[in-house]
């Protein structure tokens, strides 16, 4: 799994520093918007030709381990 987050890269000179694809210009939360407005796996792919089925999973997993953490109350 740790290879496909090596798919993800952070670059502060490209879109805001936002966690990108692979160095392009296309955002994980791009991949993820275009989940939650329906679209599969193979539509996103149709719709982006520069992508890659492992990197739809790389995004998933990605925002998966950034929302995982733990919430500590006082």
């Amino acid at each position: 799994m740790s290879d496909l987050l090596r798919r993800i890269t952070i670059n502060p000179k490209q879109c805001g520093g936002r966690p990108c694809i692979r160095g392009m210009r296309i955002r994980v939360s791009d991949v993820l918007d275009l989940f939650a407005a329906g679209l599969s796996a193979e539509q996103i792919l149709e719709e982006m030709p520069d992508l890659e089925a492992d990197d739809l999973k790389a995004a998933l997993l990605y925002a998966s381990r950034k929302l995982n953490h733990p919430v500590l109350v006082a």
